[in-house]
């Protein structure tokens, strides 16, 4: 199966531009014969959308999210957005669509709240780790914060997963000086890929945004759209997105990598033979037992000794 990377550069805020810059990579993606076309989180929105995240939130049957689902007849493609539910709430999200049908919205679990990040200030968390089948592979989908939590990946293994896809937002001085966030990520996707034997397939953004664009805007009296408690704090420069997105085999091995800090579009190949002979040659998760994991869950958050541990 070809996979295709699309590490985009999304205008802050502009669904319209980028729904069409989604779609115009859809198709080109499918035209050269990409059967999974996979694009960052927030692709729809940028990341920094502040508190005009529900100005930017798209429902399951909008226009534009049925239109970029018709364009994946005879492919598929994940694309992470901001979704609005029925009951209004607001989630991270990543549609997953196969074949110009609706598959489901994957909803980002862990959201970070420190720091520049300020995600569960406006977003709901998931409440299921979602697998899906494609060519004959199970695919699980996480969205960035997700993968630092390493009972989630677990979930998707459980699941028999062969596949991640990562996607995430990830710019360098985000978080403390002494932290690189690329050198994080390059550890964290091998590290899944070659403990659990599979493929992940991790699609970060390029770009830039920064203060002027998540102030709040001040109205006529003086007031701002909203009270000073939800105001986001002050950023104090602009984040630099460096893109770096990349296929791990399950050998844990960067096979295709895509530019950092420029839009680029990379298509690679997942060998199904390839996991097969992971598990034949290191297999270690030949025994793992879920039940086992799921009794000792129980004893240390029910028994008398996990209250102790509390």
């Amino acid at each position: 199966m070809k996979v295709a990377m699309c590490q985009t550069n999304p205008v802050l805020l502009d669904v319209k531009a980028n729904v069409e810059n989604t779609i115009e990579k859809i198709n080109v993606c499918r035209e050269k014969g990409a059967g999974l076309i996979v694009f960052p989180e927030l692709a729809l929105t940028g990341y920094f959308v502040g508190l005009n995240y529900h100005k930017a939130a798209l429902q399951m049957d909008s226009p534009q999210i049925r239109r970029i689902v018709a364009a994946t007849k005879k492919t598929a493609a994940v694309v992470g957005f901001i979704e609005e539910s029925q009951s209004m709430n607001f989630y991270n999200s990543a549609l997953v669509a196969v074949d110009g049908e609706i598959k489901f919205a994957y909803r980002k679990l862990n959201l970070p709240n420190y720091g520049v990040f300020e995600e569960r200030k406006f977003f709901a968390s998931g409440k299921r780790i979602r697998v899906f089948r494609l060519c004959g592979l199970n695919i699980a989908v996480f969205i960035c914060n997700d993968l630092w939590h390493p009972s989630l990946p677990y979930l998707g293994i459980a699941q028999k997963a062969d596949i991640f896809l990562s996607i995430f937002n990830s710019s360098e001085g985000s978080m403390a000086d002494e932290f690189s966030n690329i050198e994080s990520w390059e550890i964290i996707n091998r590290f899944y890929s070659r403990i659990f034997g599979i493929y992940n397939i991790c699609v970060n953004r390029v770009g830039e945004e920064g203060p002027e664009e998540v102030r709040c805007r001040a109205l006529k009296n003086g007031d701002t759209e909203f009270p000073e408690a939800f105001r986001l704090p002050e950023l104090k420069k602009n984040y630099h997105f460096w893109g770096g997105s990349e296929i791990i085999n399950p050998f844990g091995l960067a096979i295709y990598s895509a530019k950092k800090f420029q839009e680029d579009v990379v298509i690679g190949e997942i060998s199904k033979d390839m996991l097969r002979r992971k598990k034949i040659v290191l297999p270690y998760l030949k025994n793992d037992d879920p039940y086992f994991t799921h009794r000792e869950l129980e004893r240390i958050l029910y028994s008398q000794a996990g209250d102790q541990l509390r």
